[in-house]
Order: structure tokens, then C-alpha cells, then sequence
């Protein structure tokens, strides 16, 4: 699969953006697992052309996740043919426009997703960018506003016909939120559709290894994004690529493993950041990773609560320790799916 000139390779994994989770220490984690293609947290237009510190803090990558894609989203196409510009100059691999988050705060004052409801300005917007800027230009969406809204059909031969390389699809409305499951058939319709050249991605619910192969089989995307699944589990990206490519269920990692990886994390947030915000921004990766450990919850909350490196890396090695023989393998992963 390619992005205009980004070669990705057979069936491809992506790093969804997602707001207060791929910052680089993450994206940096899932990349070392085996995710094709990672994305920045989704910026504000409005916030970059402010020269607000946050949205410009999101622009930071680095070559070690490379290819890499910056998200922005706004509601007016000004901003946000300015913030597309701002965006390349930070070099990433591509621009790609939010027009999904069903977030009430961005949604409801018609961004991200609630662009669904204006697809004329969409559409403008989107060949505005795709004419300021030099990179290839993306789009993630959704199905529709509402259940009697699925036009997203009429939307990607839209977007493909004014310059956009490539769609992500998220296989629910935006009134459904995160609710429900996603419905992947009219992903596959869209993919299957003869006159859609540009590759859709298609994304909701991917959480196993074996739902990443029944995408791919079923209905024939290009490429899948992950998002949630991710939380405190980046290794899915490598379960997803070993079950490709051997049918076999890869072993969940022990606590060992999972110690030298939040150790990582740890540090490499730290690195980018410093102490005190790469601390805080990890709290929440740290009691992910070892979710279903029996009699965890006062340990959890030190991992939490600590704001000195050198302590948190000691508790860590006391989980080690104190839970070196529990077993992984016995139980199945566990996400915020689990949390429903």
C-alpha cells in the first residue's frame, strides 16, 4: 500500500491520533512494535495559528517514528489552510484533517466530525489544503452524522476527486460516539466501491489480532488504525503482524517484559519532556500495562501518585518482583474495551 509517494507496505497498521495519548514517548513505543504509520495527537487550527505553547508543543516528531502524519481540525477553512501550512513546515510525512472526532466540545461547534453536517464546506476546505501545501493530504471520518446520514460514500468519491491520498474510515456516526460496534460493511463498501482509487483505512474496534485479519479478509481494506486498544497495550501491532503472518496467537507479555517496557516509556517520556510533565503525562500508559495483576490496586496507585523517576522505575522493579510469576498467557489481553 502507498500514500501518494509513502510506501507502507502489505496490509499496514496505524497508530490512531488521539488526544493526550500519541505524544511522541508513545508514538515513539507503538513504532518499536511494529505500527506502520503514527499520527500526532489532533491539533487546533485556531490553536497553532495562536501560536498557543500546547498545539505548537504537538508539532515536535522526530525521524525515529517516521512516516509520520500531523492531525489538525478546525471548523473555519482559513485557520485551517493556515494551520496546514504551519503543520508542513514541521515536516512531517503528511497533513491529515480531522473530520471525526465526535467530541461535543469540537463536534458541536462543527469540527471534526460535525463537518458531516456542512459537506460542501468539507469538501472546500479539504481542496483549499490540498492546494497550500505540498504534502500528500489525508482525511479520517466517519460514517455519517447520524443514522440517517451514512453518506460517506458520496463523501470519499468527493474527497478523492479534489486531491485527498487516502481515507480513514471509522466505522460509526458521529451520534453514535463510541457506542455500539462499529459496522465495518459499509467500510467495505466504500473500499469495493470501483470508482474509489485513493486506499481506505478502515478503523472501530480493532482489538484482537484476529478482528485486525477478519478486516483485512471481509472487506478488503487497505490498511487498519487502532486507537483505543492501544491503551497500555502497544504491542498489538506486533500480535497483529505475527498472527498475518504465521496464524499463530502470539504469547502476551510477561511481567518481566512488561516492566522493561513501561521502564522504557518511562524514560523516553522523561527524555522528551522532562521529570515533572513526563511523569504526569505517563500516569496514564503506567497501570495499563499491567492490568489483571490480582491485588494491585495499592501498587497502582504509588505508580500514580509518585512524581520522582527514580521511584517510580523501584516500584516497577518491585512488580517485577512481587508478580514474576503471574501468568499472561492465561488470561486474554485486556483494554478499555473492558471497561464498558
Amino acid at each position: 500500500m502507498k500514500i501518494d509517494n509513502i510506501e507502507l507496505g502489505d496490509k499496514p497498521l496505524f497508530l490512531a491520533p488521539m488526544e493526550d495519548v500519541t505524544d511522541p514517548s508513545f508514538r515513539y513505543m507503538c513504532k518499536g512494535f511494529g505500527a506502520d504509520m503514527v499520527y500526532t495527537e489532533f491539533i487546533s487550527a485556531d490553536g497553532l495559528i495562536r501560536d498557543a505553547a500546547k498545539s505548537i508543543a504537538k508539532l515536535n516528531i522526530s525521524d525515529q517514528e517516521r512516516p509520520v502524519g500531523i492531525q489538525i481540525y478546525g471548523n473555519t477553512i482559513e485557520p485551517m489552510v493556515e494551520a496546514a501550512i504551519l503543520a508542513e513546515r514541521a515536516n512531517p510525512n503528511l497533513i491529515d484533517i480531522n473530520f471525526g472526532c465526535p467530541v461535543k466540545k469540537i463536534a458541536g461547534r462543527g469540527a471534526g466530525s460535525g463537518m458531516m453536517k456542512d459537506v460542501p464546506l468539507m469538501v472546500e476546505m479539504t481542496r483549499q489544503i490540498v492546494e497550500a501545501v505540498k504534502l500528500p493530504v489525508t482525511v479520517k471520518t466517519r460514517l455519517g452524522w447520524d443514522e440517517d446520514s451514512k453518506n460517506i460514500e458520496e463523501i470519499a468519491l468527493r474527497l478523492q476527486d479534489i486531491g485527498v491520498k487516502a481515507l480513514t474510515i471509522h466505522g460509526r456516526t458521529r451520534s453514535q460516539m463510541y457506542k455500539g460496534e462499529a459496522d465495518w460493511t459499509l467500510i467495505g463498501k466504500v473500499k469495493n466501491n470501483p470508482l474509489i482509487n485513493i486506499p481506505i483505512i478502515g478503523n472501530g474496534d480493532i482489538n484482537s489480532a484476529e478482528g485486525a485479519k477478519r478486516a483485512f479478509d471481509e472487506y478488503g481494506v487497505d490498511g487498519i488504525m487502532i486507537g483505543r486498544a492501544t491503551y497500555g497495550r502497544p504491542w498489538i501491532f506486533k500480535e497483529i503482524k505475527h498472527y498475518l503472518n504465521t496464524g499463530e496467537i502470539l504469547l502476551q507479555p510477561s511481567v518481566a517484559e512488561r516492566v522493561a517496557i513501561a521502564k522504557e516509556h518511562l524514560l523516553k517520556s522523561v527524555e522528551v519532556k522532562g521529570d515533572k510533565v513526563g511523569i504526569l503525562e505517563m500516569r496514564r500508559h503506567l497501570s495499563t500495562y499491567f492490568k489483571g495483576l490480582p491485588d494491585f490496586k495499592q501498587t497502582r496507585l504509588k505508580l500514580v501518585t509518585v512524581m520522582d523517576v527514580e521511584e517510580i522505575l523501584n516500584t516497577l522493579e518491585y512488580i517485577g518482583v512481587q508478580w514474576g510469576d503471574f501468568d499472561y498467557t492465561q488470561i486474554k489481553p485486556v483494554s478499555i474495551y473492558d471497561e464498558k
